[in-house]
This record gives C-alpha cells, sequence and structure tokens, in this order.
C-alpha cells in the first residue's frame, strides 16, 4: 500500500511539474556550439573582414543568421546537415565575429557581402537556408543574383517593416536580446558597441525591405517560405502574402514553435530542411 501511494504521488507530482512547464514556443533555449569546422576564417569582403567557417563535403549549403545573432545559432543544423553536404556559416557585417564600417546597414549590401564570400570561396551556387534577417537577404540574393542560389528555405522573414509585429514587450525576444548583447561581447572585435549596433540595425528593420508583390514574382528559385505558428515579430499574412507572390513557393508553418523553431525543436526544423533540400526542383 505504501509503495502504492508513493507511486500515485510521484506520478501527481510529474503531472503537475509537465501541466506547469512552459510550452516550447515560449522557450529560449541555449545557444548552440559549432562543431569542429574543416576550414574557418576572416574573407576582405566590400571593405570589412567576414568570418565563415566550412563543415562537412558534398553540395553547399549555406547558412544565414538572423538579426544581432551569430553563426554558433546554427549549431544543431550544422550536425545534422553536415552529414550530407558542405556546409557554410558566415556572421554578416558587424555580426559575432565580423567587423563593420560605417557603411550603413541594407539588405542589398549585406546581400552584395554573401556574394563576395561565395566568390572567395570559389562557390559558384548554393542552397541557402535563412533565418529572420538572413531569410531576407537569401531573398535578396534571389532576386538579384539568381544564378547563385540553387533553392532557398526563408524562414521567418518579412516582405516589409509593416509585417512585423511589435515585441517590445515579448519576454523572449528581450531574453535573445539580451543574450545577443552578451555573445556580442565576448565575440565581436567591437565588444563595447552593442547599444550602437542595435541601434542601426534598428534603423534598417524600420524602413526595409520594402518589397511589393511584383518584387517577389521576380524570385524563379526554388523556395520555400516557412515559419512557425507561434512566432512573435512575424505576421501571419506577411507570411502568407510572400508565399502567394512567389511564383511556385511552397509555404510551410511549423507547428508549436515560434521565431526561434530552430533551437525550440531542432529536429523537426532540421528535418524540414532536409527534406526541402532533398527535392528534386533544384534551379539549374
Amino acid at each position: 500500500m505504501l509503495l502504492r501511494n508513493l507511486f500515485i504521488a510521484l506520478l501527481v507530482t510529474v503531472s503537475v511539474a509537465t501541466a506547469r512547464a512552459a510550452p516550447q514556443w515560449l522557450s529560449l533555449p541555449p545557444t548552440p556550439t559549432l562543431p569542429k569546422a574543416a576550414q574557418s576564417g576572416y574573407a576582405p569582403v566590400n571593405g570589412v573582414k567576414v568570418w565563415y567557417a566550412v563543415f562537412g563535403h558534398g553540395q553547399p549549403v549555406l547558412l544565414l543568421h538572423g538579426g544581432l545573432a551569430n553563426a554558433n545559432y546554427w549549431g544543431h543544423q550544422v550536425r545534422a546537415l553536415q552529414r550530407h553536404y558542405q556546409v557554410i556559416v558566415m556572421e554578416s557585417r558587424g555580426h559575432g565575429r565580423s567587423s563593420r564600417n560605417q557603411e550603413p546597414y541594407g539588405y542589398d549590401l549585406m546581400a552584395s557581402d554573401v556574394v563576395a564570400l561565395l566568390d572567395h570561396l570559389g562557390i559558384k551556387k548554393t542552397a541557402i537556408v535563412g533565418w529572420s534577417d538572413g531569410a531576407i537577404i537569401g531573398l535578396d540574393i534571389a532576386m538579384k543574383h539568381p544564378e547563385r542560389v540553387s533553392r532557398l528555405f526563408a524562414f521567418a522573414a518579412n516582405s516589409d517593416p509593416s509585417g512585423v509585429a511589435d515585441i517590445a514587450s515579448n519576454d523572449v525576444f528581450n531574453a535573445y536580446i539580451a543574450r545577443a548583447g552578451e555573445e556580442y561581447k565576448r565575440l565581436s572585435p567591437t565588444p563595447t558597441e552593442y547599444k550602437g549596433f542595435v541601434d542601426e540595425i534598428t534603423k534598417m528593420w524600420e524602413s526595409q525591405p520594402k518589397w511589393t508583390a511584383s518584387d517577389l514574382a521576380a524570385i524563379k528559385v526554388p523556395i520555400w517560405i516557412v515559419d512557425g505558428d507561434r512566432d512573435e515579430a512575424i505576421k501571419r499574412d506577411n507570411t502568407a502574402f510572400m508565399a502567394a507572390s512567389i511564383p511556385g513557393a511552397g509555404l510551410l508553418i511549423q507547428p508549436q514553435v515560434s521565431h526561434f523553431s530552430f533551437l525550440q525543436d531542432p529536429e523537426q526544423f532540421n528535418d524540414d530542411v532536409l527534406h526541402f533540400l532533398g527535392r528534386k526542383d533544384a534551379a539549374k
């Protein structure tokens, strides 16, 4: 009887703890680490030094991180993808270990940085997986340099500033911004300038991108427009608008995850990316 009562008490305790646990879309799991790279370094690009790393072998896949972040955020994805592909990560100008100059931040400029890095690495064409700002940069490249993109998995992008929700009081986003600041101090060549960095990036967010349906219709590379069903920042109608405006685009809404899906449910995110990369509709 005593053992039975203890067992029931244990079940009740576990059930209560589970009920009280925050759902995964309200969590911000730790930033992963990157595995050991086959190659890494700094590329001289458009007047700045862009940090990059290369993993694995096979067809190239470039991972582009979100605003304020760094390449470490892709640790779970690199481990899954490097078994099948040559995976390249880079850090956008002013982010992570990369330097910046006095040019204002802009998606066209950062897209040109990506193209210049591909030139530096001798990569003519690559698949791109982008998150948030990285997805917007991927869309910019698909519009202006389509010959460099075999396919694009664009997660949590927006086509216009009006497509972004107010996240000023969102706990997950505020935790992310604070964490990104601590990571900036550890990684950046200008570790004391995080506030100015955020201010400059915010100016870009407030005015860019400004894409119309006809701009998006110019994209011809195979593409999935992807987001989490609980995304705190991106308005669902803007996600649907982008998918409807790009010829042949797929629309994927991942369940029970937010803007940080790749951290909250990396297995789901990786499975979706691998499925997309394995499709037979790559641009020639």
